[in-house]
């Protein structure tokens, strides 16, 4: 759709809006709300309809609409599960759960990342006094199940694989001993 003179428009990767005031080939200059002019090529603009302009109500951080969304928004899941009055701490060892990019990392990085992050969740739940933990690692080839079992032989835990029904065959249950001696 071509854009026109007189609509109004929104600029791709910035927070400017405004009206369409010329054409120049490629060129389009927009005036926004403050009267400040401003020149972009078409494909930097998208047109914006007059019922998506109630989107822009969202855009003010005070404003109420916008509060009232963020009270009625989910909770981010707790990592500790109540069961039969037992704290169980729930630990997903998948590296994109650990990571936001595991860009530029190789196997061996991203094994550590994980093994480090098991063991700082043991010791934690040692010195928390938490009786289980259910290490969430998938199937895969097996390398990170066998390695998370090298790790936890060197702690007073007894572990095995988990509930099948609850997290299938890639998790592994820790009970970890409260007094070792």
């Amino acid at each position: 759709m071509p854009i026109e003179i007189g609509q109004k428009v929104v600029v791709l990767d910035d927070v400017l809006r405004g009206e369409v005031i010329s054409i120049n080939n490629q060129m389009i200059s927009i005036r926004d709300i403050d009267g400040m002019i401003f020149s972009f090529e078409s494909k930097e603009l998208v047109v914006i309809e007059e019922n998506q302009s109630e989107l822009s109500k969202y855009s003010d951080i005070n404003n109420p609409l916008l509060k009232d969304k963020m009270m009625t928004s989910k909770k981010k899941p707790s990592l500790f599960l109540k069961d039969n009055n037992e704290v169980i701490l729930e630990v997903d060892l998948h590296i994109n759960q650990l990571i936001k990019s595991s860009r530029g990392m190789d196997n061996f990085d991203m094994l550590t990342l994980q093994l480090d992050t098991a063991k700082s969740k043991i010791e934690y739940a040692l010195q928390k006094r938490i009786s289980k933990i259910v290490f969430i690692h998938g199937v895969g080839q097996g390398v990170l199940k066998s390695e998370l079992n090298s790790l936890l032989n060197k702690y007073p835990v007894k572990y095995y694989d988990a509930s099948y029904k609850k997290y299938g065959l890639g998790a592994t249950e820790v009970y970890i001993y409260q007094n070792p001696n």
